[in-house]
């Protein structure tokens, strides 16, 4: 019992107990065939009913709950929200599978909002029960075992649908019994007894110096204990103490976006996002207008697969390249992004499925070869709280954008575009970011090179003399 009570103190189990959650919630078989799932005999939609009245409804959700989540996953101290999310999940796995109707499925995405919105929780959860010294190798097993899920769910996908193992209503049964062991394991997690704003107790940051100086016997800082110290740490005048964290937030947001830098690589990092939370929204759609022929759809899990392992490649493989990304990282950022419009182009003008499907890894590589330079760029010189902050805030513009596109081009409130028009203007969009950070990279290389002219020390001769000849 010793050793087991030792384990559990261990910064590994929590961080254990959080990846088994991460790889089983993002194991979703189906995901890669939902529309075709959605328009087939199942459900019995229409392509029209899927792409102009029950997908735009996971933006808008998204959108209303993301700010409320932020706060409250800080405030309630990570691990209710985290439980929240799998029940979240849970619920909508169960609706798509139980229910029909076209305000079933919209709840479903509606849900489905709700989930990707407490993602935060789970990020963040981390932070709160892990020494500073192993936050990085925490961290990047979290964040594995999300990829290595969302690629095993692509490649299991593919293998029973291919092989016709199960039908997709099995498929979704399956998808329920690994969200239930999602949902068991976060229900598993220690308490943490601080968070990153609202609860920042003296004796908190007492308990996470000295877990990092050893003072606690390998105790994980942060865990809730119960006795004196815990109670402790909640101060009273829980009102006042919250205004003055949502103050301090708003001099942090004014303070961070006061750096030009910062301020145009967010601008990136929220409209590029828009944009490719759009496209991977619909390519579904996209492939099923290409080539309608379901021997040629069976192979979405596959692709998905594919595009995840080499976007992460690509991803891992720039952390190795040296090139002074404060002068040339905004022509980058308008270069590449002119590759995604290309082959977004492509997607949307080809008649072959594997011209698209090609087009689409193009993409999704580029996306996250850029995502990974921003993120370096703006976490460059923030602390981990002002870092969260400006990712919350990002996240936010992004959605705000992507809530106008879906309500102008997409809904059937709108525009109500048909699937080729909705693709050329997501091919548009990239092309003026394209145009409008070639043209701010080319401007910063020149006050650069202009900067570094006019700083350079100019070279004298020495004087003609007799004393500097020997």
């Amino acid at each position: 019992m010793e050793a087991l009570g030792r384990w559990r103190a261990d910064w590994r189990y929590p961080t254990a107990l959080l990846c088994v959650y991460g790889f089983f919630s993002t194991v979703k078989p189906l995901e890669p065939f939902l529309t075709l799932y959605l328009t087939g005999p199942d459900k019995n939609l229409t392509t029209e009913q899927v792409n102009n009245q029950i997908f735009p409804v996971w933006t808008y959700s998204y959108l209303c709950v993301l700010v409320p989540v932020f706060l409250l996953t800080d405030w309630l101290r990570y691990k209710p929200v985290v439980v929240f999310q799998g029940a979240t999940l849970f619920i909508t796995t169960a609706t798509l599978l139980w229910l029909k109707s076209v305000a079933a499925m919209q709840a479903m995405q509606f849900f489905y909002g709700v989930v990707m919105a407490s993602e935060v929780a789970y990020f963040s959860y981390i932070y709160s029960v892990v020494d500073l010294e192993r936050y990085r190798k925490a961290t990047s097993y979290s964040r594995s075992v999300q990829l290595l899920g969302y690629t095993v769910g692509s490649v299991l996908g593919q293998l029973l649908v291919s092989l016709d193992l199960m039908s997709f209503n099995n498929i979704l049964v399956l998808t329920l019994a690994l969200t239930a062991v999602a949902l068991l394991a976060s229900c598993l997690l220690p308490t943490p007894r601080r968070s990153m704003f609202f609860h920042r107790g003296k004796n908190t940051a007492k308990a996470g110096t000295e877990g990092r100086d050893g003072g606690t016997g390998g105790m994980r800082p942060g865990l809730e204990e119960h006795g004196p110290e815990a109670e402790d740490l909640e101060e009273p005048g829980g009102e006042r103490r919250g205004s003055r964290v949502l103050l301090q937030l708003w001099r942090d947001f004014r303070q961070c976006y006061s750096s030009r830098r910062l301020l145009y690589w967010s601008v990136w990092w929220a409209m590029a996002t828009c944009g490719y939370n759009q496209t991977t929204n619909y390519v579904q759609v996209l492939w099923e207008h290409v080539h309608p022929s379901q021997n040629f759809s069976v192979y979405n899990g596959g692709v998905e697969a594919v595009s995840n392992l080499l976007g992460a490649a690509t991803a891992y493989g720039i952390g190795f390249t040296e090139v002074r990304w404060e002068q040339w990282g905004e022509l980058a950022l308008g270069g590449f992004s002119g590759l995604g419009a290309g082959a977004l182009f492509l997607m949307t003008f080809t008649g072959n499925i594997w011209v698209c499907y090609t087009g689409y890894v193009v993409f999704k590589c580029l996306h996250m070869l850029l995502i990974t330079i921003a993120m370096y760029q703006i976490a460059a010189d923030l602390s981990m709280e002002r870092y969260a902050l400006v990712f919350g805030a990002n996240n936010f513009g992004a959605l705000a954008l992507q809530t106008v596109i879906t309500s102008v081009v997409v809904d059937s409130g709108g525009l109500g575009l048909g699937i080729i028009p909705q693709f050329t203007v997501y091919a548009s969009y990239f092309s003026v970011i394209a145009v409008v950070f070639s043209l701010r990279g080319l401007f910063t290389i020149w006050r650069s090179n202009k900067s570094h002219e006019s700083t350079s020390p100019v070279k004298q001769e020495p004087p003609d003399s007799e004393e500097h000849r020997f």
